[in-house]
């Protein structure tokens, strides 16, 4: 087997989160443009990292595909591990994982990994950088009044008010999403981040799985206040894109969308995760709902001045090599 398919039945074995399943991968960056490192001992994965990329004529670009929240290693740790044991079961299995990695003609390289990665000690030894981010995750939906008593005063006051003004609804299309989506970039000057394409490709394959949904708010007259675009795993469900008609922002809807994603969750004994914001308005209005805060690493590198580094080390580590450059000159 190839590492793919290696990585393929890692899956079916293994938790990983939905957006580094293969399917997720294939739909937004095509089966060309990712592949995975695998580390085995004796038949048995220990470590992957899989990964998309771009190819330029300078090197690969190693980077998250559009509307990709995360990437990264993911460990098959053995069970009953001793601390200890499990912080150098980590060290080999990630030293591996990168070494692989650099092995790889690669100009840059940037991943958000998991919260559940917590040790880049490996990268930070090997010259990566590291930037911090934040998340809010609802790490336990078994009782919903716990988590509704959770929610600060403001939202639930934001909440009820909706609810007397819309009502929330499935079943808008990937079309229909797309341009309330697209109203809050409008709004902003900014460009979409990504092109319907790619977002009907995400919604065939996980609308074949069963594991996404749109949830929408629409009035008595039948006008769509907001919407958003959930998708699950067997562990969490994620906030992945939201929208808000520009005409109707003050009805507040998507608090009530929230509120509402945040109860199939329950259903489905799963995780709500919100998926973070380093922006300080989007941090304050997900950090309102009583989530806990979760930290997560964006690990990047920059290859372009390694490569020169790494001959001139060669050369003046390899005193043959460097005899050989004296005769020659002379």
């Amino acid at each position: 087997m190839n590492n793919k398919e290696k990585y393929l039945k890692f899956c079916e074995q293994i938790n990983v989160n939905i957006f580094v399943q293969p399917f997720w991968l294939d739909a937004v960056v095509g089966s060309e443009n990712w592949d995975v490192i695998v580390n085995e001992k004796g038949g048995k994965i220990l470590g992957v990292l899989p990964y998309s990329f771009e190819k330029t004529k300078k090197g690969m670009i190693i980077k998250e595909g559009k509307i990709t929240q995360k990437s990264g290693i993911y460990i098959n740790y053995p069970q009953n591990q001793k601390y200890t044991s499990k912080l150098s079961f980590e060290r080999k299995v990630i030293n591996s994982l990168i070494g692989e990695l650099e092995r790889k003609d690669i100009k840059s390289y940037s991943q958000n990994f998991d919260y559940s990665f917590t040790n880049w000690l490996p990268f930070y030894w090997k010259n990566y950088n590291q930037t911090t981010r934040y998340s809010y995750i609802i790490e336990d939906t078994s009782n919903y009044e716990e988590i509704y008593n959770e929610i600060d005063s403001t939202t639930k006051n934001v909440i009820r008010k909706a609810e007397k003004v819309v009502k929330v609804k499935k079943g808008m299309t990937v079309e229909e999403f797309y341009k309330i989506n697209k109203m809050t970039f409008d709004r902003k000057n900014m460009e979409m981040p990504y092109d319907i394409s790619t977002l009907k490709k995400i919604d065939k394959v996980c609308n074949d799985r069963n594991c996404r949904e749109i949830f929408y708010a629409e009035d008595e007259k039948n006008n769509i206040h907001a919407a958003i675009y959930v998708v699950w795993d067997k562990e969490s469900m994620y906030y992945l894109l939201g929208g808000i008609n520009p005409d109707y922002k003050n009805s507040n809807s998507t608090s009530l969308l929230l509120l509402e994603a945040i109860k199939s969750a329950c259903d489905m004994g799963i995780k709500f995760d919100f998926e973070g914001s380093m922006n300080k308005d989007i941090e304050k209005f997900f950090s309102s709902f009583g989530g806990i805060q979760k930290q997560y690493f964006t690990i990047a590198k920059d290859f372009k001045f390694d490569l020169r580094k790494s001959i001139i080390t060669f050369v003046l580590g390899a005193p043959k090599l460097k005899n050989l450059i004296k005769k020659f000159i002379k």
